[in-house]
């Protein structure tokens, strides 16, 4: 990560002993997942966040690195403290300049919800998540109630909380481990720091007993659509001294198409119908067309990348039908081989992809032959 990013710390070192069992909640399965990758795939896809440092365990570290290493940046051993394990997590991730907390029994965070502590934390130094009471708040002793309180400036906190990483280090190191403090926000407190409150998310439950693990499962069932579609559309010009690459595969022709990386336009539909039916960001978001590092990029690869953050987010492509339009050259020829190589890319049998290619009939552009087109469906299903 470069130096002045944002470092998400997702805290899983807990033992759990409010859940039955002896495995810890971050760990359990829900729909055949880890909790705690729910979250790490929610930063992953988040484009605010730059790099996430996983807290665990000591004697899990090696299991979860193993599983997760490829999606993180690092993956450490927290302490007996909550407190010990966050200030390991920024032990972990020294370039940051912002630093984002969130829970690992917490699976339903979204890229809304991060984004939206994120900008409050950026206005004040420290933001969290949080939702007002709504029931009516007793004050008890022992089976008796003492008073009723005043619910209209309670909040109840959530996670992702948000800090500028200097403050966060500073509270870390000034209050003392034995203050009564049960997050990070807290400790912000405890040194005067100003802490912003945000609407959080009343789905972003955070799994403690066995409980919250069935309404877990309950909300993951009816939000989970067994199937979803996106449409991608991408068109490039043609351009001299460029080869001519369309799905993977490279044609004889006097020009090329103009782009960033090869410029291979039915990929690109591609891509964006996928990431469209997985809920994400579309490609150039993805890839940026002004970052260096994409220049001249072979599209199959991105296409592959695609595919593997489509399974991240717990889609598999189902399948894809996809028509080119060029006035030149023929396609037809090619088309198997394109078939071929993007469903390579994808990760899916041959079968699963169909390539048109056809003419606009000397009509536009496109019929003038100034460049090409491609259109593209994607069908994914939900792989848990």
């Amino acid at each position: 990560m470069s130096a002045g990013g944002v470092g998400a710390v997702i805290v899983a070192a807990g033992r759990s002993t409010r859940l039955p069992g002896r495995v810890p909640k971050p760990f359990r399965t829900l729909g055949g997942r880890w909790i705690v990758e729910y979250a790490v795939a929610a930063f992953a896809r988040c484009p605010r966040v730059d790099a996430t440092a996983v807290v665990v365990a000591a004697d899990q570290v090696d299991a979860v690195r193993e599983r997760l290493g490829g999606r993180v940046a690092a993956v450490v051993a927290g302490g007996a403290e909550r407190r010990q394990s966050v200030a390991a997590g920024l032990d972990a991730l020294p370039g940051a300049a912002w630093i984002v907390v969130h829970d690992g029994a917490r699976p339903f965070v979204t890229d809304t919800l991060i984004t939206r502590v994120l900008d409050a934390a950026a206005r004040t130094g420290a933001a969290t998540a949080g939702l007002p009471v709504t029931d009516t708040v007793k004050e008890v002793a022992g089976d008796r109630v003492r008073r009723t309180v005043d619910r209209a400036p309670l909040w109840t906190v959530q996670t992702p909380q948000a800090f500028h990483a200097d403050l966060l280090r500073e509270a870390h190191r000034r209050v003392s481990a034995d203050a009564p403090v049960t997050d990070d926000a807290g400790l912000v407190e405890r040194i005067g720091g100003e802490v912003a409150v945000v609407p959080g998310d009343p789905r972003n439950l955070k799994i403690t007993t066995a409980d919250d693990l069935e309404r877990a499962r309950d909300q993951l069932a009816a939000e989970a659509a067994p199937v979803r579609v996106g449409m991608g559309y991408d068109v490039h010009r043609f351009a001299p001294d460029r080869p001519l690459v369309l799905g993977g595969v490279r044609i004889a022709h006097p020009r090329g198409l103009e782009g960033h990386s090869d410029a291979d336009a039915l990929a690109h539909a591609i891509a964006d119908a996928v990431l469209g039916a997985a809920g994400e960001r579309d490609i150039g978001r993805q890839f940026p067309p002004d970052d260096p590092a994409y220049r001249g990029a072979d599209s199959m690869g991105l296409l592959a990348r695609v595919a593997a953050r489509a399974r991240d987010a717990g889609w598999e492509v189902a399948n894809v039908d996809a028509v080119v339009v060029a006035e030149a050259p023929r396609l037809a020829s090619h088309v198997d081989a394109m078939c071929e190589r993007i469903a390579a890319a994808l990760g899916v049998p041959a079968d699963r992809v169909a390539v048109k290619a056809t003419t606009s009939e000397g009509l536009g552009a496109l019929g003038r032959g100034d460049g090409v087109a491609a259109q593209a469906v994607a069908l994914v299903r939900r792989l848990w």
